[in-house]
């Protein structure tokens, strides 16, 4: 596991690379463990048992010790830019401590939130473009807000990353983007997991996931069972496709279009690797604002990934309800309608796939919106009013008037 680790790769190494090697103080020499086991260690296959030099190695297996070690020197720093005085310090440890309670942190009754979550085929277009700085940031939103919709904070975040061999530098890329995302998500990053498996991951491979521990008091979890009629639905604006559909949008762009990471999209005044790669938004800041003020008005929240705004926000509506939404009350964003239109995809579709531009969804009460959404659009948020809670059973539909 990487936790807080301090300096890697220390020791003496023996010509076929084993572990580090202690001399015994009496005789000067490299002893093996099971011949003179007063204070000394040193691997078996020094010495007596040393194996034939010809002998397959782990880097003719794959796996570069050296370069592994490289990049954990490099991620101490990282991590630390990302804690608070609740993240207590152990060097080399084997797990991560995180302090709940401080003088700054009471609660209640806490319950803790956890959430996991990947960013999908996002990955492959990452890996097509060497862009490795951001999908990190897609990394902690897609687990932060999910969280969030249960009225969370996020407390610390994990990571697990998995190449195709020792890559130091992208290594150290892709966790700097996880770091960018805590920082904004206010969540440390308590430690993580590199795996090199050069037989599982084609060259230039990788892959990540996420795993988020969040706290919330339990009186004020947010879990839609308040919702009722006559509420109101804010819709939240995306940043762009976040991370859901990029199986349908490289199948389009790439493989039917024919277009490369680097071709123009003129409409939209930008490259297809600047279109697709755009981070996923973090809303944890300007929602735990609205929560911190208004927390008894929101009565549920939804985040809107893979399978659009109809399947989502049905997640969390009590079956006696519905949801009706004006696809007219916002503009839906030129890159949706790009890709619609270079691939021919139905419309029925791309609501069903994509977010169409709103990333995150709050039901509260109806005297209450104008409120919330003005405490949104303080903190840079577009945000607005976009349907309302009927009577029903559990459904969501998009009208156009």
């Amino acid at each position: 596991m990487r936790y807080q680790r301090g300096r890697a790769g220390s020791g003496q190494w023996c010509s076929v690379r084993c572990p580090p090697v202690r001399r015994s103080e009496q005789s000067g020499r490299d002893v093996a463990l099971d011949t003179e086991p007063a204070g000394v260690a040193t691997p078996l296959c020094c010495g007596r048992r040393k194996p034939r030099v010809n002998g397959p190695s782990y880097r003719d297996a794959g796996v570069d010790l050296d370069a592994y070690a490289d990049a954990m020197r490099r991620l101490p720093d990282v991590l630390r830019s990302t804690h608070d005085g609740r993240v207590l310090p152990l060097p080399g440890g084997f797990a991560g401590l995180y302090r709940l309670f401080d003088q700054r942190h009471t609660y209640r009754d806490p319950v803790l939130v956890s959430g996991a979550d990947g960013v999908g085929t996002k990955i492959k277009v990452a890996q097509r473009a060497g862009a490795f700085d951001t999908v990190g940031i897609d990394l902690v939103a897609m687990c932060v807000n999910d969280c969030l919709c249960l009225g969370a904070e996020p407390l610390f975040f994990l990571d697990y990353l998995a190449l195709d061999r020792d890559r130091p530098d992208v290594v150290e890329r892709l966790v700097r983007g996880v770091a960018a995302g805590c920082r904004e998500a206010g969540a440390a990053l308590l430690g993580g997991e590199t795996a090199i498996m050069p037989d599982v991951y084609a060259e230039g491979e990788f892959d990540m996931a996420g795993f988020c521990v969040a706290v919330v008091e339990r009186d004020g979890i947010v879990d839609g069972t308040r919702i009722r009629s006559g509420d109101r639905v804010l819709g939240l604006a995306s940043s762009g496709f976040h991370s859901n559909g990029y199986s349908l949008i490289r199948r389009i762009v790439f493989a039917q279009a024919g277009m490369s990471i680097d071709s123009p999209v003129p409409d939209l005044g930008a490259s297809v690797g600047e279109v697709l790669l755009r981070p996923t938004r973090i809303y944890v800041g300007p929602v735990l604002e609205i929560l911190g003020q208004h927390r008894d008005a929101v009565h549920g929240m939804a985040h809107i990934t893979g399978g659009g705004l109809q399947e989502n926000i049905a997640r969390i509506l009590p079956p006696n309800v519905d949801v009706v939404l004006r696809g007219t009350a916002w503009n839906v964003p030129a890159e949706f309608r790009w890709l619609q239109q270079l691939g021919g995809v139905a419309e029925p579709e791309m609501w069903r796939v994509f977010n169409m531009g709103i990333g995150f969804c709050i039901i509260a009460a109806s005297d209450a919106a104008g409120d919330l959404t003005a405490v949104l659009q303080s903190r840079g948020v577009d945000a607005r009013v976009i349907g309302e809670v009927t009577a029903g059973e559990g459904r969501v539909r998009i009208v156009e008037s």
